[in-house]
């Protein structure tokens, strides 16, 4: 780890100790109830639930197969952040509706960004070479970020310890819980990583070209060698409008001189867009990429790591048809 990740991160940490030494008062184990946690989304709830375990009680609000971009909140949800302490969120952008909920819901729980530390991407890494990748030129925070930290697992390696950081610092009862629970997890997390290079070094370099629905993946075509040819929503968010017809012709020029083998679709969208693309480029159409949010439960990404696994499987599989 490079001295400025150090210093950064040991800077988080203190931050998240003065806070809660601040705002949350020690309880006796007589007394003691578990903390109450959200997460905004289903994949960060599994981060969250693989650290806390059963020492928290958690609550997803956006869950398995939601849009967290174009979620309305519920009048339930008013009362879940109102009775929270704390909320884990994404930031970047990608929650767009958790402002107006928190101040509604009068909530005094303590809000954590669990993408402090990295370094956000934008638009920059797009069509370039998986041989030539060049990080993506740091972005001002009005600029339109990639919320999809998840899509490279360093980055949930960071949110972890964050989570792990901010759990012990509220509840340092139960410390060696959280830790025990992030060293596990941690560990599981660097084979994933580990699997996901494996995979991906299967293919040629010509053979490594994305497109998906709309632009879920720059982390993970950043950090695993891959080059986004284009997407039927070019956008951050799923809340653009539809493609024009004049967008569409472009995209499937775009494909076929990519001389890409498959398109991909995503489980938090409705297929039928790219479908057509795929039909009109004369390319498969692979099987659902899980982008934004973890799959129900007993499906091959109702977790994270069974979520990324399924996708590399799934991208290595159709790209070598």
């Amino acid at each position: 780890m490079k001295t400025g990740q150090i210093i950064a991160a040991l800077l988080i940490a203190m931050m998240i100790n003065f806070f809660f030494s601040h705002t949350i008062q020690a309880q006796t184990p007589a007394n003691r109830v578990p903390l109450n946690v959200i997460a905004t989304h289903s994949i960060l709830g599994d981060l969250v639930a693989r650290v806390g375990g059963d020492a928290i009680t958690l609550h997803v609000i956006v869950g398995p197969d939601g849009d967290s971009h174009t979620y309305e909140p519920i009048p339930a949800d008013n009362v879940t952040l109102n009775e929270a302490n704390i909320i884990f969120e994404t930031g970047l952008h990608f929650e767009g509706w958790l402002d107006a909920l928190f101040e509604a819901s009068e909530s005094k729980g303590t809000r954590i960004v669990v993408t402090q530390g990295i370094i956000p991407l934008g638009f920059g890494g797009e069509g370039v070479a998986a041989d030539e990748r060049p990080l993506s030129t740091p972005v001002s925070d009005d600029a339109e970020v990639d919320p999809h930290f998840w899509q490279d697992v360093a980055n949930a390696i960071n949110a972890v310890n964050i989570i792990r950081d901010t759990l012990v610092a509220a509840d340092p009862a139960n410390e060696p819980i959280y830790r025990a629970n992030a060293t596990a997890y941690l560990a599981e997390l660097h084979a994933l990583d580990d699997y996901i290079v494996a995979q991906t070094e299967l293919l040629p370099i010509e053979r490594r070209i994305l497109v998906t629905n709309h632009d879920a993946f720059g982390y993970f075509a950043y950090r695993y060698g891959y080059t986004i040819t284009g997407s039927a929503f070019p956008s951050f968010t799923t809340e653009a409008e539809d493609p024009s017809a004049q967008d569409i012709a472009q995209l499937v020029d775009v494909i076929k001189a990519s001389g890409a083998p498959a398109i991909f679709p995503e489980n938090i969208e409705n297929a039928k867009l790219i479908e057509r693309i795929a039909g009109e480029a004369g390319v498969a159409m692979a099987p659902p990429l899980f982008s934004d949010a973890l799959g129900q439960p007993g499906t091959d990404g109702d977790t994270y790591i069974r979520m990324m696994r399924f996708n590399i499987d799934t991208i290595v599989a159709a790209l070598s048809a």
